[in-house]
């Protein structure tokens, strides 16, 4: 059930209204805020090239492309693909979203203003198991992704060959482990190994500091909306780690 909710209509809509919808909520679209407020624009290179790990229905991605000139953003969801693509070429998709019961209301999700969609490409893929070819990157952001892998340890393994030395990783995660998702043995954190408590940030940093350095840490909260009067609170810790060189 877990693994095909990326699928259904009802998670369209959500993440769709979680990107581009503007309701005047007091909390700012994460995934404006995972690119503002993480991303150190004057480290990058003038060519730079950015990959949006878990892009979803693509706001993230297209935020990037403010400060790169390539772009790809790569989810498992074909859905959430599908609709990043229309956006990319038409600029505006019209969806519904529930209001409450069977009652839903219209609304056009649009590509941000001032960004160059053309720089945006989409793909559906696996983030524990890239395509060979994909090169490397300036900089990767991983957004709520890690705690939705079968494996978070496998895929943070491939980032040391998909940064490049000076580059930036970027990784937010409310840290919400679930067996529906990734198995207990797999997770990074939010149990005890014997008497001693184990976090999800620390096994990041277990597993990255070979390679990288902690530059960043700060939580960005974000607002899920499932209809008008019920909306999902959280808080993801955003850590930004440069490679090492």
């Amino acid at each position: 059930m877990a693994a095909n909710f990326y699928e259904t209509g009802k998670a369209l809509s959500e993440y769709l209204y979680f990107h581009y919808g503007d309701d005047g909520s007091p909390v700012e679209m994460f995934p404006v805020t995972c690119v503002r407020d993480c991303i150190d624009a004057r480290r990058l290179p003038a060519n730079a090239r950015a990959l949006d790990l878990g892009c979803a229905v693509g706001r993230s991605a297209f935020e990037l492309a403010r400060h790169c000139a390539e772009v790809i953003g790569i989810d498992y969801s074909r859905a959430f693909i599908d609709a990043a693509t229309k956006l990319r070429n038409r600029g505006a998709l019209k969806f519904q979203y529930l209001l409450e019961g069977e009652l839903t209301a219209e609304a056009v999700a649009r590509t941000p203003h001032g960004v160059d969609a053309r720089r945006v490409h989409f793909e559906v893929g696996d983030a524990m198991k890239l395509r060979a070819d994909i090169g490397a990157f300036d900089v990767v952001l991983m957004a709520n992704l890690i705690d939705r892998l079968p494996d978070p340890r496998r895929c943070l393994a491939q980032a040391p060959s998909l940064v490049n030395p000076g580059g930036q990783l970027i990784i937010a995660s409310p840290y919400t482990w679930l067996e529906g998702y990734t198995p207990r043995a797999k997770w990074l954190g939010g149990f005890k190994r014997g008497k001693r408590e184990v976090h999800a940030f620390d096994s990041l940093a277990e597993i990255l500091e070979p390679s990288f350095k902690l530059a960043r840490r700060r939580d960005l909260p974000f607002l899920i909306r499932e209809h008008a009067r019920k909306f999902q609170l959280g808080i993801s810790d955003a850590t930004v780690w440069t490679r090492k060189k």
